[in-house]
């Protein structure tokens, strides 16, 4: 089958962001479909097409996969209202693209939520299958932080959202409250399927450069965040969690941010300002640059901010990576992963908005090196056990299959 799809932060491994898509349509392609992935320009993004823009588009193939790429460009560091326009600026075109291409099934994956709206032209115009994915809950999320508080976006928002929902002929949700958000809004749950993200074992299994930022010993514990710096992520735990460590003289302990984000600059001049020298912070890398980091880092940070939306509503690529590295983790927010790390014993669940509990939780991983290796052995069986990429992928392909059979 032929099948279109809608991603608008799509990026290949060579990028620095997550690579979900570009698995999942690989997995497409070699089970014989062909696949037209519709995606914009996106900051920390690399989508392998070398070619210019002309008339703001530009088309290729990379690893099989044909991909229509607008010349909208997207940073996490944009305003709300930038972010806003692109958005819709990408949902404008894309709908052209489903109004006018040749295919057999629309797939759209958010966020943003404004990716379902060219699905919704495929069903209801073209009358073709339609699935839509949710990798968050739309306006539920951006309405517990507080980020959206004009009540007429709102309203707009959660039209589009149940628009969606009910024009798809089946969806995926990432986590289980992402699941259970899409039944509390009417529809089946036999229409629902659970598709987390997943581990690329292949990457992060394989011989890797093996490497730690020159200020790191080699007998430190390095801790790490390889993510966005966002509101939602909440990394002023993390300088929390610094600042006492340094308060306890443990210079053996160093914590690296790795990524960027709109909350970047400020968290650089809080770590300068409290003379945070135990803090690392370092530009985002592409997944086989990760993949040697992270053979040579102690223990993964998952770290959001205290909001119970976020608790079983997320499904964060970065822990994924960790355990399939082999890392345990500290996640410092209640949730889904939290009893996971405590039902594995692969890490560390410490109560959210807890200097105290955190820094504890590093220390104990620092004076016990043997332990420590024995959990990021038990989250790499989690890894391979239950979030291998390939068997989900196939399970991916097989719902997506089921819709145009």
């Amino acid at each position: 089958m032929r099948v279109l799809y809608f991603h608008q932060h799509f990026s290949t491994p060579k990028g620095s962001t997550g690579i979900r898509s570009y698995e999942m349509a690989r997995r497409l392609v070699a089970r014989g479909h062909q696949v037209t992935m519709v995606c914009g320009s996106y900051g920390g993004g690399e989508t392998g097409i070398a070619l210019p823009f002309i008339n703001g588009v530009r088309r290729g193939q990379v690893d099989g996969i044909d991909i229509i790429e607008y010349d909208l460009a997207y940073s996490n560091s944009d305003g709300m209202l930038k972010r806003s326009m692109t958005f819709l600026r990408f949902a404008l075109r894309s709908i052209g693209v489903a109004l006018t291409e040749r295919y057999d099934l629309a797939f759209a994956t958010s966020t943003p939520l404004t990716a379902g709206i060219p699905g919704i032209f495929a069903r209801w115009l073209r009358r073709k299958p339609f699935i839509f994915e949710v990798r968050d809950l739309w306006p539920e999320l951006p309405r517990a932080m507080g980020i959206i508080r004009n009540p007429l976006m709102l309203r707009a928002m959660s039209i589009l959202e149940w628009g969606s929902y009910h024009s798809a002929h089946r969806l995926v949700g990432l986590s289980p409250g992402i699941v259970d958000g899409i039944a509390a809004r009417g529809v089946s749950r036999e229409r629902i399927a659970l598709i987390p993200n997943g581990c690329d074992l292949g990457i992060f299994d394989m011989k890797a450069n093996v490497w730690r930022p020159e200020q790191v010993r080699s007998d430190d514990l390095l801790a790490v965040f390889a993510g966005t710096h966002g509101l939602a992520n909440g990394l002023n735990a993390v300088l929390d969690a610094a600042a006492e460590l340094k308060r306890r003289n443990r210079e053996d302990i160093k914590l690296m941010l790795i990524g960027q984000g709109k909350l970047k600059a400020v968290l650089q001049e809080r770590a300068r300002h409290d003379r945070l020298d135990n803090v690392i912070f370092h530009d985002p890398v592409n997944k086989e640059c990760l993949a040697g980091l992270m053979a040579g880092v102690d223990i993964g940070l998952q770290v959001l901010a205290n909001v119970p939306a976020f608790y079983y509503g997320t499904s964060p690529n970065k822990f994924f990576d960790y355990i399939a590295a082999g890392l345990p983790v500290l996640n410092n927010y209640p949730g889904w992963l939290a009893e996971m790390i405590q039902e594995h014993r692969c890490g560390f669940a410490v109560e959210p908005d807890n200097p105290q509990a955190f820094a504890d939780a590093l220390e104990v991983a620092a004076d016990d090196r043997s332990a420590l290796k024995g959990m990021g052995q038990r989250g790499h069986e989690l890894a391979e056990n239950e979030f291998d990429r390939v068997r989900l992928s196939n399970q991916f392909v097989d719902w997506l299959e089921g819709a145009v059979q």
